[in-house]
């Protein structure tokens, strides 16, 4: 970004890789050390954690309770991406997070929050006035951390977008978990629903298609998971219902090409790429989502 001449930075990665970890001793403490000394602290409007070196055998405690230690100094910050990081540095399922529950208050300009992992995540009792979007990416989502999104009062949040993984990394609920969520949360400021990434995608599609919030987004996103043709069908029948609807995202599926067919006539902007194929074993079908491990 320019400003009359000068490069003004916003945005901001800061991240560590193995080496550095293992040989020079960097780490979430490190990190925080890094930050608060950089001089574009002040300037920015985003910054990205990505791994902090050993995210699989140290957690990201240190990181949030530096940025909350220094509230003052973090106050401006609108994004924050915590755990941003590929398999190859650290699977998503061994990416050990933190305790958020004293950033709400920290960070009252916050806009943006996404969390990749779900290893001893806990949000606490959130409560922001200002956050539009919610992200949390995982291979597995526990209840506790569904029942606290359940809970929260964030009247302006716009983008609810929760992977739900599998039971195997850290989904310990069942459709009855996301339809309980549905119904008691209170998003009223809410125009983007994402329920992805699940190996009961079609079960929780029907659970989606059923909730209040159908009536006011305008953006559904169920991608990344089991979905078939039994999904599928479902939202060809209940989507014309809802007009409010301009964008339906069903990217990584398991839908034939005749049913991706029939979704792509609705009228509405569609992603149903990425069809894949189910195996067979011994007479079982097997569909993973997306991301697990």
């Amino acid at each position: 970004m320019e400003n009359e001449g000068v490069m003004v930075t916003i945005t901001k990665t800061y991240e560590y890789d193995y080496e550095q970890y293992e040989d020079e001793g960097k780490g979430t403490k490190a990190m925080v050390e890094e930050i608060l000394a950089d001089p574009d602290l002040p300037g920015l409007k985003e910054i990205i954690i990505g791994n902090w070196g050993g995210a699989w055998e140290e957690d990201c405690q240190e990181l949030i309770d530096g940025i909350v230690e220094n509230a003052d100094r973090f106050a401006h910050i609108e994004r924050l991406f915590v755990g941003d990081m590929g398999f190859e540095e650290c699977e998503v399922s061994w990416i050990m997070q933190g305790d958020y529950s004293q950033l709400w208050g920290a960070l009252p300009g916050l806009k943006e929050l996404t969390i990749k992992g779900s290893m001893d995540l806990e949000l606490g009792e959130i409560v922001h006035e200002n956050l539009e979007s919610l992200t949390i990416i995982c291979g597995g989502l526990p209840q506790d951390v569904i029942e606290a999104i359940q809970k929260a009062r964030l009247p302006k949040l716009k983008k609810l977008l929760l992977y739900i993984g599998v039971e195997d990394y850290g989904f310990d609920g069942d459709e009855d978990t996301i339809r309980k969520l549905l119904e008691n949360a209170e998003f009223p400021k809410l125009t983007y629903l994402g329920i992805a990434d699940s190996e009961i995608q079609d079960e929780l599609t029907e659970v989606v298609l059923e909730s209040k919030f159908m009536k006011q987004i305008t953006t559904l996103d169920l991608s990344c998971g089991t979905l078939t043709d039994k999904g599928g069908q479902m939202l060809l029948e209940k989507l014309p219902q809802f007009p409010n609807i301009k964008k339906l995202d069903v990217h990584y599926n398991y839908l034939s090409e005749e049913m991706v067919e029939k979704l792509e006539s609705l009228p509405i902007e569609i992603d149903a790429s990425e069809s894949e194929e189910a195996n067979e074993y011994h007479g079982e079908i097997y569909m993973n989502a997306m991301l697990t491990e």
